[in-house]
């Protein structure tokens, strides 16, 4: 396996644009001779298929929901960061660059974070072109907020909806492309196989998840925008479809997958209420810019927090890190929210989950201000919990939430299959070991608009070979593969769910591969998991057949790809012998208990190549350089 990341030379700010003279270009004429499938429509493959069509290429999109609007780039609420500096803070390109990288703990690549910081300055505009109604200020110009990991107000929002309202944006261009003729749709589709022939990815195999039928379609090159694994814990703030399947598909054919073990707990979402919830709910972090976090002083108290007065509360977060205080990092804020309940001072009736109060922000700014800022967020929480945050605070806890691992990419956003690109959550490429707030749609849109659709052309125009007819005996054994795997699923006829084992490897991973991680208790997974996968395959419960709509079908075929990921993700963090920012193994830590990294043996990518199910793979090494952000203890006090 190569790992060639292709980083152009030349100073940091001038990389992207003279790469982008360098790369070879496709005539117009000569794009509607290539034919590009692109799997996934949330932002990141909503807006590649959109962009992709409007240069002359022919797309087919490919999504498992009935619409692509059902997408899960939804759920990001909050906002999306842009260096535009309209509130004249001190913000620049350069300081989200830095921001970025060292949110990420120093595990990411320089070249990629300063393009995104660069790029960040051009979405905006796209998509104010496009209609997404930002919120604004009163005269006229888009407001900004904070989050976490900066001093600066650079996030822009539409109100607690600002994915949907992207995705909207996003739709609406790939709606045109349909309605024009340049983009195919197939909903209620899932990739199965990726079809590599001669090392190339020449196309991928699909199932109709109405009809049952699998069927094999070809292309030039291949996209895949299917975004993260974190519903491999079962419990996160994923929709139940998100799966690893279409990129686990990829790494069996030869994909290079980078640092599995980078996942991010998010620290403000509704705590777990019972054994039998299905999934978790993310309170957007934009909550924090006015929401104030907070635990009793003393262990075991339980009383109503309005019942507490203000000598009794411990502002833990604005006590431990003063400069950034309720918006530090993610992976900080979570784990100072989990000591805290280790300690017994824990709220709620389960004791699992602190306080997120907004009564300082209603008293100083008043009751419509906050309503209009949040109010659909506030209503979501009312209509889940019953409780009203006007009136007391919100109850929040850390859950598994985005993932910063992914298939290892080029520059170009390649993988290491030539033909094969990923893009946005897919990928490995921009957000190291912890992702600041407000990052993922502008990497989504950045891929999706930007950078794809531009160094996809530089691949086509160098790689010309004859497009592979779906007939080829390649694609009819991938096809009688996956039809096999299915009937396996179906023929096994035992007594436990699909749910119940995917419940049990989710503790399993929570429990061992979470948000603390420990040398004993990885090992202890690493025994576990093989033994739960084998039980899995000869006792799973799949009632019906594959020749019809069958969701648990669909669903026993993604737990059996968690049940393989899992390995790899214990493997992962069992070989990273450090701390680094979401990936915190409880060895590696400095006196105040903050992650402490161990940059001469890991300042690196660990990139895995698959051998065989239950085989140790084989790691690859990207080695990292820091020529502009000097390497840290990162710091937020």
């Amino acid at each position: 396996m190569e790992l060639n990341a292709r980083i152009p030379a030349g100073p940091l700010a001038e990389k992207w644009d003279q790469h982008r003279f360098d790369l070879k270009l496709v005539n117009p004429a000569n794009k509607r001779k290539y034919e590009i499938i692109v799997v996934g429509s949330g932002l990141a493959g909503a807006s590649a298929a959109a962009t992709l069509s409007e240069l002359g290429y022919r797309v087919k999109c490919f999504c498992y929901q009935a619409s692509p609007r059902r997408a899960h780039s939804i759920a990001a609420q909050g906002g999306i960061n842009a260096a535009k500096n309209y509130q004249a803070d001190g913000d620049s390109v350069y300081r989200l660059f830095y921001d970025t990288v060292k949110g990420g703990d120093f595990r990411a690549r320089e070249a990629n974070v300063y393009r995104l910081a660069q790029l960040s300055v051009a979405i905006i505009d796209h998509c104010v072109a496009q209609g997404v109604p930002f919120a604004r200020e009163y005269g006229g110009y888009l407001a900004n907020r904070s989050f976490g990991g900066a001093l600066v107000s650079r996030t822009f929002y539409a109100r607690g909806q600002t994915g949907q309202q992207l995705l909207l944006g996003a739709y609406q261009q790939l709606a045109k492309e349909i309605q024009a003729g340049g983009d195919q749709m197939y909903t209620r589709h899932e990739m199965l196989d990726l079809e590599v022939v001669n090392g190339v990815a020449r196309g991928i195999i699909s199932r109709d998840l109405i009809t049952g039928r699998v069927e094999a379609f070809s292309a030039d090159a291949v996209v895949l925008g299917t975004g993260g694994y974190a519903n491999a814990f079962f419990l996160s703030t994923n929709a139940k479809g998100c799966n690893v399947t279409a990129i686990w598909r990829a790494h069996k054919k030869g994909a290079g997958f980078a640092n599995p073990c980078y996942t991010q707990i998010h620290p403000t979402c509704l705590p777990p209420e019972g054994d039998y919830q299905s999934k978790l709910t993310l309170m957007s972090e934009s909550l924090r810019n006015a929401g104030r976090v907070w635990v009793p002083v003393r262990a075991g108290d339980q009383r109503s927090p309005t019942d507490i007065p203000e000598a009794e509360r411990d502002y833990y977060l604005e006590r431990y890190y003063p400069s950034y205080g309720n918006l530090a990092p993610r992976d900080i804020s979570s784990r100072r929210a989990k000591e805290m309940v280790d300690q017994g001072r824990g709220v709620g009736a389960s004791g699992v989950g602190v306080y997120l109060d907004f009564r300082d922000a209603i008293q100083r700014l008043g009751k419509s201000v906050i309503e209009e800022r949040y109010g659909n967020l506030f209503d979501m929480y009312q209509n889940i919990t019953g409780e009203d945050p006007y009136q007391v605070p919100m109850r929040i806890y850390p859950a598994p939430h985005y993932t910063m691992g992914g298939l290892w990419v080029d520059y170009n956003l390649m993988s290491t299959i030539p033909g094969l690109h990923v893009i946005g959550e897919a990928n490995f490429s921009d957000h190291g070991a912890n992702r600041l707030g407000a990052s993922a749609l502008m990497q989504g849109l950045a891929d999706g608009y930007f950078i794809l659709p531009v160094t996809i052309g530089d691949y086509l125009a160098k790689n010309k070979q004859a497009r592979l007819d779906p007939g080829h005996a390649a694609f009819q054994d991938a096809i009688r593969a996956v039809n096999e795997r299915a009937s396996r699923l179906l023929e096994a006829r035992g007594t436990r769910t699909v749910q119940d084992f995917h419940r049990e490897l989710g503790r399993l991973l929570w429990e061992y591969c979470g948000m603390e991680r420990t040398e004993a208790g990885l090992k202890h997974a690493l025994e576990r998991i093989p033994v739960l996968r084998e039980e899995f395959w000869r006792n799973v419960r799949v009632p019906g057949s594959g020749a019809e709509f069958n969701q648990q079908l669909e669903y026993a075929g993604r737990v059996a790809d968690f049940m393989e990921f899992a390995e790899l993700m214990c493997v992962d963090a069992l070989d990273r012998d450090e701390s680094c920012g979401g990936h915190f193994r409880a060895e590696h830590q400095t006196p105040d208990g903050e992650a402490q990294r161990d940059d001469e043996r890991f300042a690196h990518v660990s990139v895995w190549e698959f051998t065989a199910v239950g085989s140790a793979p084989k790691k690859h090494q990207e080695e990292l350089t820091f020529e502009y952000v000097p390497l840290a203890q990162r710091s937020y006090k």
